[in-house]
């Protein structure tokens, strides 16, 4: 017969497993969880965030992109010094943006994680930029539900056989108007988004293209808590940007390279300035391992955010507090996996 106390210990256990299993956490005091390539980790654990980086990209399309273009122990190599320059540096976590069928691969990401004791963030998720070349045939046949349920059994099931979570989704759009197919993604992305908690990132060719993503999520029913407006720096109008924030949504400044510094200081001063630096991210878009060149052709680091634009943010009047909300308080909210409904 089992003793009362080794029965609570073993509940509690049980327990604890369940929430972390889940994420949805155990009631509504349960710390948010994020998902990265080794599994759910509390939000707390994610601290000083890169939320848009690449460790491996191919642009060659859906068609003929593949394991067999690359050499998996090339890749790892490759990218392994930059990571481990980066963790010290001091980030703690690393979001690798790339989709499926644009050099997505979970293993990898998962070994250089374990390697370098970053936490990972892997996708789901389309990228329909670039005129749709890297769309899968089946996003012009299949319904956005369709779609839907391939994201979500990513989520549930693991990437390919792997076991291995996405932790957001990812989907990509040129200017607006949007074309029938890009709004068939967003649509599916809203779907997928209220089946898992999983967050929306959408690069954004401009804000009229935001607007109409905007107006997608909302009539499904999704708060645009749940929503990143990716390379907002595209719209050089910030009225897009105050608006979008003051909606509920993150505005994503990506691409923050070392000779492009002053350009989003401005950004980041003009969102301090409508009161709106809780709604902001910045990363830079940076690496990677470029499939079909040697050795991955030229690899550009993960530093000039740490090297350049903290200090360019301290010298123009940011507080640590600031620096903080920015990368550390923003991101741990932003990719939460919970389910964020208007």
């Amino acid at each position: 017969m089992v003793s009362r106390r080794k029965f609570i210990q073993q509940n509690l256990v049980l327990t604890a497993a369940s929430c972390l299993a889940s994420p949805f956490g155990c009631g509504r005091s349960a710390e948010d969880i994020i998902m990265t390539v080794n599994g759910a980790i509390p939000a707390s654990k994610l601290r000083l965030t890169l939320v848009h980086e690449h460790i491996m990209v191919e642009f060659i399309g859906a068609a003929q992109t593949g394991k067999h273009r690359y050499n998996a122990d090339e890749v790892y190599k490759r990218a392994l010094p930059f990571l481990t320059d980066l963790k010290k540096h001091g980030c703690a976590t690393f979001v690798d943006c790339t989709p499926a069928y644009v050099g997505r691969d979970a293993q990898i990401l998962q070994r250089l994680s374990k390697e370098t004791g970053l936490n990972i963030v892997t996708t789901t998720g389309y990228y329909g930029a670039r005129k749709e070349q890297f769309y899968p045939p089946h996003v012009f046949t299949e319904s956005a539900e369709q779609i839907a349920a391939r994201w979500t059994a990513e989520y549930k099931n693991g990437i390919d056989g792997t076991g291995i979570k996405p932790g957001m989704i990812k989907c990509g759009v040129d200017n607006g108007p949007l074309t029938p197919a890009q709004r068939k993604t967003i649509e599916a992305a809203a779907i997928t988004h209220l089946a898992t908690g999983l967050t929306i990132g959408v690069h954004t060719g401009n804000g009229k293209a935001a607007v109409e993503e905007m107006e997608i999520l909302k009539s499904k029913g999704v708060a645009l808590s749940a929503y990143i407006w990716i390379h907002a720096q595209n719209e050089k109008d910030p009225s897009f940007h105050f608006a979008a924030a003051k909606e509920g949504a993150w505005i994503s400044f990506d691409g923050v390279y070392p000779t492009d510094i002053d350009r989003y200081v401005q950004w980041a001063k003009k969102m301090k300035q409508e009161g709106l630096l809780e709604h902001v991210l910045f990363s830079q878009d940076s690496g990677w391992y470029h499939v079909g060149e040697p050795n991955g052709g030229e690899y550009e680091g993960y530093t000039s955010v740490f090297e350049k634009f903290l200090p360019a943010l301290t010298k123009n009047g940011f507080t640590q507090e600031e620096i903080n909300q920015l990368f550390i308080a923003n991101p741990a909210k932003a990719l939460a996996v919970k389910v964020r409904k208007l």
